[in-house]
């Protein structure tokens, strides 16, 4: 199977009840089958993304990056690879090397959110499908080159930092932990 077909089937899988998020949902199929190169960052047209909020449920926080080129605080992701086999085995990966953190899992049930946001040309569409990682307990960051901040913030204290998708995905990753607001 590949990434394209993967993340189709990901995607049609996807059943979140939020109108928005359906919509959305509906967009990022129509890309896919418009685009058969639409998971890529050559595609004029936008490119589906992966991303992955790394969580420590134990603690209460989340760890976001300062993002070297936008200089927002965000979570780990970015573009899919030839090597990725699958989308969240890409949000695996770009969580893993923004954040320095090995053996983080996945929260399970596929992604949390899709959100879909402009950016400079000359391809000017993220189609991000975001999942939600885990670290483990004592989990050591390390900063990559692609930031230049890393750190952890309580859940309350995002809303002060980051823009409203993070605070979106924040709160759909604790609802789905069963953590509420």
């Amino acid at each position: 199977m590949s990434l394209h077909d993967d993340a189709v089937s990901v995607l049609e899988g996807y059943d979140e009840p939020d109108p928005q998020q359906k919509e959305l949902r509906g967009t990022y199929l129509d890309h896919l089958a418009g685009h058969p190169d639409g998971m890529w960052k050559a595609c004029g047209a936008g490119h589906l993304t992966a991303s992955a909020l790394v969580i420590d449920p134990e603690r209460g926080r989340v760890l976001l990056t300062l993002h070297r080129k936008l200089r927002m605080w965000l979570q780990m992701g970015g573009h899919c690879e030839p090597q990725d086999t699958t989308l969240a085995a890409a949000a695996r990966r770009e969580a893993t090397e923004e954040s320095g953190i090995t053996g983080l899992v996945l929260l399970p049930g596929g992604p949390v959110r899709l959100d879909r946001h402009p950016i400079p040309g000359p391809c000017h569409w993220h189609l991000d499908v975001q999942y939600a990682a885990m670290a483990s307990a004592g989990a050591v960051e390390r900063i990559s080159d692609e930031s230049l901040d890393l750190r952890w913030f309580p859940y309350d204290e995002v809303a002060g930092v980051a823009d409203a998708s993070v605070v979106r995905l924040l709160e759909r990753t604790r609802a789905r932990l069963g953590h509420g607001r």
